[in-house]
């Protein structure tokens, strides 16, 4: 079982940067695809970005596409999302999940932090 926390939110003004962080627990993060989702209010949980098992492939959501970039660190057992370019439409939310795949995903994920809030004020 791996364990997710995530931190890093706050408040932020429209165009500026946030890096979340995740920590994980477990000796089987290095080999887990990992990702980030977001739920604003009265919204559905919308993908973010994913990353596989060794950080070579990524993927975005099309709302980041460009701002966002998703990395990993296995020997801190640690994923990130830089945000850049932040907009008051990014707030929301923001969720770590992961799940026993080496590959990168937008669905399947069994494992979900807590969440850290993220706002963008504009």
């Amino acid at each position: 079982q791996v364990h997710l926390v995530e931190s890093g939110g706050g408040l932020v003004q429209a165009g500026g940067s946030l890096r979340l962080s995740c920590a994980a627990s477990g000796r089987t993060f290095s080999t887990n695809g990992m990702g980030w989702f977001r739920q604003a209010p009265g919204k559905e949980r919308e993908f973010v970005a994913a990353i596989n098992w060794s950080g070579i492939s990524t993927d975005y959501g099309d709302s980041v596409k460009g701002r966002f970039t998703i990395s990993r660190d296995n020997a801190k057992n640690t994923v990130y999302l830089q945000m850049n370019s932040l907009r008051p439409e990014d707030t929301a939310v923001y969720y770590c999940a992961g799940r026993p795949s080496i590959g990168t995903h937008r669905t399947g994920y069994t494992y979900w932090g807590q969440g850290t809030r993220v706002t963008v004020s504009s």
